[in-house]
């Protein structure tokens, strides 16, 4: 008698305590993850664009906006006493998805560069505009601190 496939995860470190979802028979994502399952304390990041802390632009460029944002993400987090690895859920908001395509290598760099981990269940979605007008990424992060 056979036994089904129990749902497959992927342990992660100690610290972080998520448990990536990947159900039975799915091809392993590239880029992020399907899911995560963590318990602790939540940290709700609000939408990050690529500005420094003075709130004004340093770059037009996607890439480098990309990395600010991305840094703003883990000084938001740091405020809480957490690191990218306690991220678990992030939504990014472009204004222009070809050039997010066309530039996918230089964006995984900066965000390993920046984040590490793509343990992260991750969105990306089109949108029209951004409500600062000179942003061209936007990225929201949930993230949960175990204990």
């Amino acid at each position: 008698m056979s036994h089904p496939d129990p749902a497959p995860s992927v342990a992660a470190p100690a610290s972080t305590g998520k448990q990536v979802l990947l159900p039975p028979g799915w091809a392993a994502p590239r880029g992020y993850v399907n899911g995560v399952a963590v318990q602790g304390r939540q940290i709700f990041v609000a939408g990050q664009i690529g500005w420094n802390a003075q709130c004004q632009f340093d770059s037009d460029d996607l890439i480098a906006q990309t990395r600010q944002a991305l840094v703003n993400v883990r000084d938001v987090l740091a405020q809480a006493g957490a690191t990218p690895a306690h991220i678990c859920r992030m939504t990014w908001y472009l204004v222009d998805k070809r050039e997010y395509l066309h530039r996918a290598r230089e964006i995984g760099a900066v965000y390993r560069e920046v984040i590490g981990s793509y343990e992260v269940a991750m969105s990306a979605v089109q949108v029209a505009a951004l409500m600062e007008d000179r942003a061209k990424v936007e990225i929201e992060v949930t993230a949960v601190v175990p204990g």
